[in-house]
This record gives structure tokens, sequence and C-alpha cells, in this order.
């Protein structure tokens, strides 16, 4: 029986591309049964042509065009705004990403911000920078993260990465999830799980909000002004997800105004952020440049779960994170 040809459009000398043999070199089945090939740029050419799989960043038009035996493509990323073209939902490949691999890593950026909010960490760094010797303003601005709720907005793997966390501090959780029945560490537990249309009843309890879901015609703008409304005064907001999720004039405005307390961001609605954003210079903002996803463990953990779909493609069932156009992820 012929292997199953799969691109991986990693350099071969990529240290990233050892993950990948050693999770197929490790199982002897995956053994037996695929071959991998690892190219980028215009090298891509000549093993698409012949590839059933590819596991990539993402594909130009023309290598989709010179892809004829292609019927997976395997995003490395976990979102797949701007990827999923009319070219390839006409081809009906199956498309799947790599969410799930982020939970730990996007946990403890969050956890980061929660704990310098908390502990009045922003307002010290920026003194330090400043070379001055100043204490918070007041003593109530410090507090501790144990009896604090914590929302989180898409209970998904990050999510669970997240609540498992946050329980470790003591914390009450409550999460936003669209399908309830669909879970992936059943021992991680919530304090109440609440339905998309509870966004508000979930904001108005929150001492923090985290922002982790999918960008869809549905969730562009979710956090507008009127949703912000809703949050507490005292309250900060997290997004990790994508930056057009939340009205960033009407965060900026929200912000200023101090109708919530505070906000970590990591994306934005245009990277990167313009030099004269208000948000650079907000001191209850801390801002980092899209790098919650990085971690030294990423592509051993995406090798991981493309090995285990691999299992899954080649008895036939039906593939771990398969997008869905009617949902948009």
């Amino acid at each position: 029986m012929s292997k199953v040809t799969i691109l991986v459009t990693l350099e071969p000398t990529d240290p990233d591309a050892q993950p990948f043999r050693d999770a197929i070199s490790a199982d002897p089945v995956l053994c037996e049964s695929v071959e991998l090939h690892f190219a980028t740029g215009d090298a891509v050419a000549k093993p698409i042509a012949q590839a059933e799989i590819a596991w990539c960043g993402n594909l130009s038009p023309t290598m989709i065009d010179k892809a004829q035996r292609l019927r997976w493509i395997s995003f490395w990323s976990a979102g797949v705004d701007g990827k999923i073209t009319p070219q390839l939902l006409e081809r009906r490949f199956l498309l799947t990403t790599a969410s799930g691999v982020h939970g730990a890593n996007i946990g403890e950026h969050i956890m980061a911000w929660m704990l310098m909010f908390t502990r009045e960490m922003h307002f010290h760094v920026r003194s330090q920078a400043a070379g001055e010797w100043r204490r918070s303003p007041s003593m109530s601005s410090v507090s501790e993260l144990g009896g604090q709720t914590l929302g989180i907005v898409g209970y998904g793997r990050i999510g669970e990465g997240l609540a498992v966390r946050a329980k470790a501090f003591g914390m009450r959780v409550v999460a936003l999830k669209r399908n309830p029945a669909l879970r992936y560490n059943e021992n991680v537990t919530v304090d109440h799980l609440y339905a998309p249309s509870e966004l508000r009843q979930l904001l108005a309890e929150s001492d923090h909000v985290c922002i982790s879901l999918p960008l869809t015609p549905d969730t562009y703008h979710l956090f507008n002004a009127e949703t912000l409304s809703s949050m507490k005064p005292t309250a900060y907001l997290y997004n990790v997800a994508r930056g057009k999720i939340v009205d960033e004039q009407a965060l900026i405005t929200a912000l200023q105004e101090g109708r919530i307390a505070g906000a970590g961001l990591d994306v934005f609605e245009q990277e990167p952020l313009a030099a004269d954003s208000p948000l650079w210079k907000l001191e209850n903002v801390i801002i980092t440049p899209h790098t919650a996803g990085q971690t030294p463990y990423y592509f051993v953990r995406a090798a991981e779960l493309f090995a285990e779909n691999l299992h899954r493609y080649l008895r036939g069932e039906t593939l771990h994170n398969l997008y869905r156009h009617e949902r948009g992820y």
C-alpha cells in the first residue's frame, strides 16, 4: 500500500520540523502509513503536486491550483480568519486548525495580567521606568485574586486552561459557551456556565473578563459601548482572541472615562497598533504585541495534535478542530 504524502511547510533544517518527525517515527502505524516532505517558498511547488495532506500556516492560490491530490489542509494556527477563501471552499477540502495548543501559555499570560493589575505592578513598572519611588495611590487599589470573579467569554481549551489556573488562586470562575455539551476536559469545572444570550449577566458579576472567542460575523464588535457598560467600573478586560471582537474606540473611551478599571490587550483591530493610538499612553492598559500564543512547546503540542488527527483521518473518522463554514470557525 502506498503511503499518504504530507507536505509540511517548514524548512527541513528548521528545529520546529523535528517534533513532526518525532511524532511520526514514534508511532508504528503512522510510520507505515505516511511520508513527510518539508519545503517552503518556491520549493513547495513540487511536493504539493503529490501531497494528500498539507500542514501549513497558509497556502497561496497558486499552490492550491497545483495541489490536485490535496484533500486535507491542517493550519498550524488556532484561528483561520482571513484564511478561508472561496477557492478553498470550492475545492471542499477538510480544513482543521491547531486550536487547543495554547491553553497553558495563554492561560498564564492572562494570569500575569490579572496579577499585575491586582498588585498594581503596572503602576510600579512605570514608576521604575521614570526613576521614581512611588507607592500605590491608595491601599484600596491593591487587592488579591482570591475571592474575585473571573468571567471567561468563550470557554474552549484556552478558557479551560485559564479556569484551572484561576481556581488555583481561589477565584470564582464563570464562563460563557455556545455549546455547553462540548467540553475538552471534564475535570475542569466552573461555578456557573452561561449561554451567549446571558453575556450581560456574566459581565455584571465579573471582576475580570477574558475574551477567548473566535472572530466570526456574530462576534465582530461584540464588545461595544453598550456591552462594556455592563461591566463593573472596578473590572478589567483582557483580549487574547482577535482585535475586531472589541470596538477599540469604545474601549478607549471606557478606559479614559473610568467606566472600567483597565485592560490587558494582546490583539488589536489593526496590527501593529498605530504609534498614535491613545492605548499606548493609558496608564490602566498593559499591551503585548500579539505574543500571548508564544511558547517553546508550540510545535511539540501541534505535532501531537496533528498525529492524533492523522490516525482519525486514516480511520475515516471526523477530525478534531474541523472548520465548519456555517459557524465561521
